[in-house]
């Protein structure tokens, strides 16, 4: 796909319902995939409209729904109500879009080389591709990625069935085990954990599907085992545990204590008990944050008015009323976690709420 650069001042040409009409076929067609076409006086409301992706992950996942809530804050199409009398308050003429992707890793690739304008990543993920470190040693870091909100906690599943026989990680050595996509977070620290727990992933029957595969593919005992790596409750998992009886298998103390001590951008976890049908106690694990990047050639202006928008009281009431982590993103902690820059745009909104920017976010900007 070629990058949206449609950061042109907007004209005022075409009626209200005209751009209103052009703004929902807009959406259609992003939503889809699809290219459309405009004709006569719709053809004139295009100079309004701006684009803005966010990459998020496989459908069944957190950063899907996130992704989608975040694309309705921003947005304001051409021909919508003022914010004043009750309509978007999204940024005037943006049209964003949620887009499904394989993960972090494909995620972080695609905004350094401009495919998508922005993106969510896990912060460790974030922090490999910009330092050149870890999965990405031995690459070019990718410099060009920039932080607008580090959004909200995202944990470590490890999902088997109930009655099955694997109660540590020890267990997993020589199961079928789903480790994530190819391009994804999950498969990076899939990797990180096994060899904390010195097991080779050549020791597991290594399942390298999509999040909804290996979901079904567990509760049809074609797998013993997948990993997750995202903000509870996954809506895969929710509907895998609502229909299969199913556990999350804890890390232990001497495996979360390891990765921790290593590994900077994780932190102790635990996944409250009841947040899956069935699974009735808590469940310690580890975690780290999810962060929103974005391309550090897009415009500062545009930046500062998506930082804006996001934080606008009114998309507090989006936030919380769709995917249960939406209400973990709060202003307060919207710079815990960020390991990479900020954006020019969003350090100059948080600097002018008050907010003392971290020196890991600010640096070389």
């Amino acid at each position: 796909m070629t990058p949206m650069r449609q950061w042109g001042s907007a004209s005022r040409s075409g009626d209200a319902s005209c751009k209103g009409d052009f703004a929902r076929r807009a959406v259609l067609a992003g939503l889809l995939g699809l290219p459309f076409l405009v004709s006569g006086r719709a053809r004139a409301a295009t100079d309004d409209i701006r684009f803005f992706r966010i990459g998020t992950a496989a459908t069944t996942g957190t950063y899907f729904q996130i992704g989608g809530m975040l694309a309705n804050a921003i947005s304001k199409p051409p021909g919508s109500r003022d914010c004043d009398r009750g309509g978007s308050c999204g940024v005037a003429g943006l049209v964003a879009v949620a887009q499904a992707t394989q993960g972090s890793v494909e995620n972080v690739e695609a905004v350094g080389a401009a495919r998508f304008e922005s993106a969510l990543a896990q912060s460790d993920i974030a922090f490999g591709a910009y330092s050149g470190s870890g999965l990405f040693k031995g690459k070019p870091p990718i410099k060009s990625l920039r932080a607008i909100a580090a959004l909200f906690p995202e944990s470590v599943h490890l999902v088997v069935g109930a009655d099955g026989p694997i109660r540590g990680l020890k267990d997993l050595k020589g199961k079928r085990v789903g480790l994530g996509e190819k391009e994804s977070g999950t498969l990076v620290d899939a990797r990180l954990i096994l060899d904390a727990a010195g097991i080779a992933e050549k020791d597991v029957k290594g399942d390298y599907r999509s999040l909804s595969l290996d979901a079904a593919a567990l509760g049809h005992d074609e797998i013993d085992a997948f990993f997750l790596f995202g903000g509870y409750p996954v809506p895969a998992i929710s509907e895998l545990a609502a229909s299969t009886p199913s556990r999350l298998v804890p890390l232990g103390d001497d495996i979360a204590d390891r990765l921790t001590r290593k590994y900077s951008f994780f932190a102790a976890d635990t996944i409250p008990a009841g947040t899956y049908h069935g699974i009735d106690e808590p469940t310690p694990t580890i975690g780290t944050r999810a962060l929103w990047i974005v391309n550090a050639d897009v415009p500062d202006d545009l930046v500062y008015s998506i930082t804006k928008a996001l934080w606008h009281e009114t998309s507090r009431k989006i936030l919380d009323q769709g995917h249960p982590m939406g209400q973990r993103i709060r202003l307060e902690t919207a710079l815990q976690g960020v390991v990479v820059p900020l954006h020019p745009g969003a350090e100059r909104f948080y600097r002018e709420v008050g907010m003392q920017i971290p020196e890991e976010a600010s640096r070389n900007n």
